[in-house]
């Protein structure tokens, strides 16, 4: 069984004892959090949400709080102005496993 949740305004295809990287969520290491926008849930049948399925979830659990690569955003002015600007960013991301899809509501 797979599901397809939205969280950080992204879409994540994910099964059970899937691990997977979002956006940060609030929780400690060991909580359980609960995705409820599931989007589609897949098995023997597909139920596609309109948009989302009713009563679906998908149930994860925290595995560490974590940092992204580090991206360079470089800007470089010319003519008459010679100015650089070189600035790095770090997103923050929360490492999930899914523990249980619960598919809920009527095809």
């Amino acid at each position: 069984m797979y599901a397809v949740v939205k969280t950080g305004g992204k879409q994540y295809k994910v099964a059970k004892d899937d691990i997977f990287l979002v956006e940060k969520l609030a929780g400690e290491p060991g909580e359980t959090v609960e995705f409820g926008e599931v989007l589609l849930v897949g098995g023997d049948t597909i139920t596609v949400g309109a948009p989302l399925v009713a009563g679906a979830s998908v149930r994860a659990e925290v595995l560490e709080q974590t940092k992204g690569p580090k991206v360079i955003s470089f800007v470089k002015r010319r003519r008459k102005h010679s100015s650089q600007r070189r600035r790095g960013h770090r997103q923050q991301l929360t490492r999930v496993k899914v523990v249980e899809i619960v598919a809920g509501g009527a095809n």
